[in-house]
């Protein structure tokens, strides 16, 4: 049975601004969610998503919400990423950038949302998703470093009130539930030391049965 991967979110700030669209007459703002080989603290590792972790990526049907607010509708969402959705992903060369237009009229949401970037009082935006291969490195040290090769699907992106990682979860979702990500991370990180571990030991078992030949 295939294991079931967690779900897992990132923040990155002074990623937002607006822009005004005056062609198709649209309120819009753009951001970059995931970026690239920018080291950063998480509590237990440090963390660099690199160059290519999207190139095999899911980026269909990626909704934009509030501080992960699923019982919220989407203020866009990008179903096949076409021109024809209200929301646009573009993966570029220092990681994937966000364009959404936001419906201000019949939205007071989405208007709330495109006052208070267009006054900086938000500046940062978020990702939802799944990891499908990563490396470590200092997994015998109390702050190793995980480096993020492939991502296997994004399923949403947020504009974040808060500039901390921790922060955001709890905002974002109840305690209950950001004390199941923290435990899901720390297996994950106990997981990898292990198999270091075991790889270590295979390795040294050869080197000595090679020695007794």
């Amino acid at each position: 049975m295939m294991e079931k991967q967690n779900k897992e979110i990132r923040m990155f700030t002074g990623a937002l601004e607006c822009r005004e669209d005056t062609e198709r007459q649209k309120n819009t703002i753009v951001g970059v969610p995931i970026v690239f080989e920018q080291k950063t603290d998480l509590g237990m590792w440090e963390e660099v998503i690199e160059k290519g972790a999207l190139d095999q990526t899911d980026l269909k049907d990626v909704r934009l919400l509030v501080n992960h607010d699923t019982n919220q509708l989407p203020l866009a969402r990008s179903r096949n990423n076409n021109a024809n959705s209200t929301m646009q992903l573009t993966v570029e060369e220092d990681g994937l950038h966000v364009r959404a237009d936001l419906d201000v009229e019949n939205n007071p949401r989405a208007a709330e949302v495109l006052s208070a970037v267009e006054r900086e009082d938000v500046t940062g935006m978020s990702f939802m998703f799944t990891v499908d291969k990563d490396s470590w490195e200092n997994l015998e040290s109390d702050h190793p470093t995980r480096h993020i090769l492939s991502i296997g699907k994004v399923f949403e992106a947020s504009v974040v009130t808060f500039p901390a990682y921790e922060q955001t979860s709890v905002y974002a979702r109840s305690l209950e539930n950001v004390q199941s990500e923290l435990e899901s991370e720390r297996k994950a990180l106990e997981s990898a030391r292990k198999t270091e571990e075991l790889r270590k030991a295979l390795n040294e078992r050869s080197a000595n049965l090679c020695r007794k030949d």
